[in-house]
């Protein structure tokens, strides 16, 4: 690849990283770039995805709305609820900002802890929502009794990513179900759940059982992780029929397209990958934490498809000077500036990670 080809590959990336791809453009990178700064699955879809996504171009000419009732139902039949309870988005991103829009923008306040996923948040502070971040513990744990404790009157809307993003961390479920049940007694509570296929953690547990008593609870999932759909935008909420029926009038209609649809329906039937790109992903996590660990970097337990290490030097510097090297990790988390999330890739991303690694950290910061 010449740096015309380069360049041309690096327009896809997110704005916040063409100046940093640019820059290793310069310095003489050639190949395609590791990608372990997205947390997207690097074996990529199923066969049995890949498949359907091949067979749905024959239906490109067609509105896909049939599709959303094949893909809530089989979702709302594995879980025990109706498809009255499901709503489907172009990712959960588009879920969380179906959220922010019922619950923001009449004046209601927003709880998140901090950091999380942004998106939430993001969005709801654009819409002119007040938003309470509250700092995350010294062991990179949600704070729930400080989520508590802001919990204002004004606050119709409370999130949580079980496990965090970016930390990799999971709250317990005897002290995660308490609090969501006893807040989704003022408020409604979002309980993002994007990496739930990914936890083997028996401590985890999922809070799909609120939804199906009828609390004041949106559980938001994704393909876009283990089934590795990212780039197709397909993911969905469970709620009450009503909370339900109020996202969907923020939906934009038709957002997921046919060949995303047909995928995530393959997809969501294929529990053998499911399995195996669980298993894989997770070999290849502890394996890295224990290269760290030797290494001397600290990192969070992570149950998810990427870490959060202790790097030690500005995380803005050694994302530069990695993407140099063809090695993309993740973009600066404050207040955790010295702080690096790295997505988990195979077996050769991660040792050309390592590679790369220990040249890049054999040479003293200059920040």
């Amino acid at each position: 690849m010449n740096r015309r080809q380069w360049l041309l590959a690096s327009a896809a990336a997110p704005l916040a990283l063409r100046p940093i791809l640019a820059r290793a453009a310069k310095k003489g990178v050639r190949a395609a770039p590791v990608r372990l700064h997205s947390n997207e699955n690097p074996y990529g879809p199923s066969p049995a995805a890949q498949e359907a996504m091949t067979a749905a171009f024959g239906e490109s000419n067609l509105y896909p709305s049939s599709k959303y009732r094949e893909l809530a139902s089989l979702i709302a039949q594995r879980e025990g609820l109706t498809p009255d309870h499901i709503v489907l988005g172009a990712g959960s991103h588009e879920v969380l900002r179906m959220a922010a829009m019922a619950y923001g923008l009449a004046g209601g306040e927003l709880v998140t802890a901090h950091p999380t996923f942004e998106g939430l948040g993001r969005y709801a502070s654009r819409i002119g929502t007040h938003v309470h971040q509250v700092p995350v513990t010294g062991d990179l744990i949600m704070d729930l009794p400080r989520m508590q404790r802001r919990m204002t009157q004004a606050v119709q809307l409370v999130f949580v990513c079980n496990p965090n993003n970016p930390t990799g961390t999971i709250t317990p479920h005897q002290e995660l179900l308490p609090f969501v049940a006893e807040a989704a007694k003022r408020a409604v509570v979002l309980v993002d759940e994007a990496y739930f296929e990914l936890v083997a953690d028996p401590a985890f547990a999922t809070m799909v059982p609120l939804v199906k008593e009828g609390r004041n609870v949106i559980v938001s999932r994704t393909f876009s992780k283990v089934y590795g759909l990212a780039g197709l935008r397909v993911g969905y909420a469970l709620a009450r029929p009503d909370i339900a029926s109020r996202l969907r009038g923020f939906r934009t209609d038709n957002s997921i397209s046919i060949i995303g649809l047909r995928a995530a329906i393959a997809a969501y039937q294929d529990p053998a990958f499911v399995t195996w790109s669980r298993d894989t992903i997770a070999a290849e996590r502890e394996a890295i934490v224990r290269k760290l660990t030797n290494w001397g970097h600290r990192s969070v337990p992570s149950q998810t498809n990427f870490i959060f290490f202790h790097l030690g030097r500005p995380i803005g510097a050694f994302q530069e000077a990695m993407a140099a090297k063809g090695i993309l990790v993740g973009r600066p988390f404050p207040p955790y500036m010295d702080w690096c999330r790295l997505s988990i890739g195979t077996p050769e991303n991660m040792q050309a990670f390592s590679d790369a690694f220990e040249e890049v950290m054999s040479t003293p910061s200059s920040d």
